[in-house]
């Protein structure tokens, strides 16, 4: 539980003030960490060494006692030795583990130097050994036949000349020295080999799914897996029973039954994301055989992202449907466009401490390199930057592109080279020529140049009088050039109104602002001084009454629809949010109001765009959640919204131009709420393949992952890792 430099043990009694207080401190901590209910007291531990000034103090977050706090991760330097406490969260379950109590620190990772000297001495040959010349009798042709002796002997030789490896180095890791080490700069390279993270997160994607859905050919939780449980000593309630035919394995606390694999892929089958965000999951999930087919390397990468905690939230098992959130928040993470380097030290802690719950809950065959992989993930962000720029995307992409040039198989290479010069050509001739699209483009859907434009063709309508002022009204406070008058429009009330609350002059500014602002422009047009746009002019005269409705517009990088639309299509487009600025008050007679950024969700009613004579405005008429009763957050940070309980329907238009788009998955916990879950814009100037942009990131849920202590220590006190409630699996091999 607690381990001390070997330099400190061999000291002995002497030292420093702080090093005989770490002794002291110690001391106290051992004799307090057999104690049941009582956590060790770290507070005196670290006001001796803070007041040694020649100490470092640094503290991270751990916990030493089931159902104690975070504890203090403590390690002091001193000019001369090094102190080193160690109180971890996991060390005293051994026998959630491998059954032994592990008191070293973590291994430092290798450097390129030391690397090449552990290989530099090791001597392969590469390539076969000279085979023996072929020996004929006289009598006739053929071979000789060589006895059973004969062959074991050459059979030995093969095998010890092949490898040529020295013997004194077989007990090394490596095998062979890398070619790439002939290069002098090789070794001093701090990345020598990038980890995909593409093909990491889609394999760790398949071993969670596969085994939680017990998938054939795909599930981790094997006969192997439980027979090496059985081997370690460790969960005897998993351990195998053999019959005379075949061989039972208990149901452990990651075998969901039949009721949570339906709700798990009915989760996923009901799913409509928004266009251009990943393909229809829908076509991907098997409910009656509890499956999911043909996943690709995008579909897993927006399970793990954003999609897989959803259809998690079915699992009754809290610490394994936590553990599996955890990784897929860790994946969110990574993938982020935009890093914070000073996270990146508590998300490498984050890793460990999910890795070590899926080694609790998960049978050891799940761990396989993959698994082991992630750890390295956050290192490689520090030296190399954000993962989207060096992830296989777009390399797998081009590759696709580059099998599209093969006409003959037999020559793939020639095939490739001649119709990429081809190509090359035509495109360079073709800049010298008006009025020629390039091959191999699509053609845009729309003008790159225009900034928002409706996707079918709209149709005029009249619109009632209310609807068109309150649309008016906010065009009017969300434009720039009106700000200036709004203010002196709430100045002149409130002097003209001093007596009255500022709730009062509020709603007196909305009913009276319109008519005030147009006699006020027309005012200013008058004085010469005044610089008045024609914009504000038109804006002053107010909207057409004829506006043009539509029932989806592309604005933002967003492509919006109604929810009537949205009815009739597998996807989902009339979700959208605004984060608004909103003064709050506690009472009606309340005069100390408060400002604050609140976000609003609702789903697309109507698109209308105003006609200003001059230019087009276009406005969303939206269908609000109701702020009090209809938003929640859970413990994992998943926003929920009841799109039954609607509000805020004297202000039902925002702009279009405001509007962020979000899409709604039914909480398979209950079905009244829904999982709000944002996307991020991408350019439909093309058509709707999946580019860059729309693989780099996908927001995250939350900025911290969950806190393990509040549930993970309730859960390792029971001792149990296997369900009573649902049935295990029958195999046919017998041990």
């Amino acid at each position: 539980m607690v381990g001390v430099s070997k330099e400190d043990n061999d000291k002995g009694g002497g030292g420093s003030l702080s090093t005989l207080a770490c002794s002291s401190s110690l001391r106290n901590l051992s004799s307090m960490e057999d104690k049941k209910g009582k956590e060790p007291d770290v507070s005196e531990f670290i006001s001796a060494l803070a007041e040694d000034n020649n100490a470092q103090l640094m503290v991270m977050a751990c916990a030493g006692a089931p159902g104690a706090n975070a504890q203090a991760l403590v390690a002091a330097r001193h000019q001369t030795d090094v102190i080193l406490i160690l109180i971890t969260l996991f060390r005293k379950y051994k026998n959630s583990f491998d059954g032994q109590q592990v008191l070293d620190l973590p291994p430092e990772p290798l450097s390129g130097e030391q690397i090449y000297e552990i290989v530099q001495h090791i001597n392969i040959r590469f390539g076969k050994p000279n085979k023996e010349k072929k020996e004929t009798t006289k009598q006739g042709k053929g071979k000789r036949k060589k006895n059973d002796k004969e062959k074991g002997k050459h059979k030995r030789k093969k095998k010890d000349e092949g490898k040529g490896i020295d013997n004194e180095l077989n007990s090394s890791c490596w095998k062979k020295k890398s070619i790439f080490f002939d290069l002098e700069y090789w070794k001093t390279l701090l990345v020598r080999h990038n980890l995909d993270v593409m093909h990491i997160e889609k394999n760790v994607c398949d071993s969670i799914v596969g085994t939680l859905l017990n998938i054939p050919g795909k599930t981790k939780d094997t006969l192997a897996g439980r027979l090496d449980l059985k081997e370690m000593g460790v969960k005897s309630e998993l351990h195998p029973t053999v019959s005379e035919k075949r061989t039972y394995l208990p149901p452990a606390c990651f075998t969901l039954s039949k009721d949570e694999k339906r709700k798990f892929c009915e989760t996923l089958a009901n799913i409509k994301v928004p266009d251009g965000y990943s393909s229809n999951i829908s076509n991907l999930v098997s409910i009656k055989d509890f499956r999911l087919i043909g996943l690709k390397s995008h579909d897993c990468h927006a399970l793990m992202q954003q999609l897989l905690p959803i259809a998690m939230r079915s699992v009754s098992q809290k610490h394994v449907r936590y553990a599996v959130t955890r990784m897929c928040f860790f994946f969110n993470a990574v993938c982020a466009k935009t890093v914070d380097p000073s996270k990146l030290d508590k998300l490498q802690d984050e890793i460990g401490k999910t890795l070590c719950m899926f080694e609790k809950y998960f049978p050891p065959t799940f761990f396989d390199i993959m698994i082991h992989l992630t750890v390295h993930l956050v290192r490689e962000v520090k030296l190399c930057g954000p993962v989207y720029l060096r992830w296989m995307y777009p390399f797998e992409r081009y590759m696709k592109i580059l099998k599209g040039y093969v006409r003959n198989r037999y020559r793939p290479e020639a095939s490739i080279v001649e119709s990429y010069i081809a190509e090359e050509s035509v495109e360079f001739c073709s800049e010298y020529i008006a009025n020629v699209d390039t091959i191999g483009i699509p053609k845009p859907r729309r003008d790159p140049k225009e900034e928002s434009k409706g996707i079918f063709s709209g149709r005029f309508e009249n619109v009632e009088v209310k609807d068109l002022e309150l649309a008016h009204r906010n065009v009017l406070e969300n434009t720039i050039g009106v700000q200036p008058y709004i203010k002196e429009h709430l100045a002149w009330l409130t002097q003209q109104y001093s007596s009255r609350t500022e709730k009062w002059i509020r709603n007196e500014h909305h009913k009276t602002f319109k008519s005030w602002f147009q006699a006020k422009v027309h005012l200013d047009m008058k004085d010469p001084s005044k610089n008045v746009s024609e914009n504000l002019i038109w804006i002053s005269e107010g909207p057409s009454h004829m506006v043009v409705k539509h029932d989806g517009y592309i604005i933002n990088g967003h492509r919006f629809n109604t929810k009537e639309l949205d009815g009739k299509r597998v996807t989902q487009n009339s979700g959208v949010s605004i984060t608004a600025s909103v003064a709050q008050f506690s009472t009606a007679k309340d005069k100390n109001h408060v400002y604050s950024d609140m976000t609003f969700y609702g789903l697309i009613d109507e698109i209308w765009e105003l006609n200003y004579h001059s230019f087009k405005v276009p406005v969303f008429k939206c269908d609000w959640v109701e702020s009090n009763n209809g938003v929640k957050v859970d413990e994992l940070s998943f926003t929920l919204v009841n799109l039954n309980r609607l509000g805020h329907k004297s202000e039902p238009f925002i702009l279009g131009t405001q509007a962020k788009q979000v899409f709604y998955v039914e909480d398979p916990l209950n079905s009244a709420w829904s999982i709000v879950l944002s996307t991020q814009p991408r350019n439909f100037s093309q058509e709707d393949q999946c580019d860059d942009e729309c693989l780099d990131e996908l927001n995250n849920f939350t900025e911290e992952l969950a806190d393990i202590v509040n549930f993970d220590d309730a859960e390792a006190t029971t001792g149990s890792y296997a369900r009573q409630d649902v049935d295990g699996v029958w195999v046919d091999k017998v041990i």
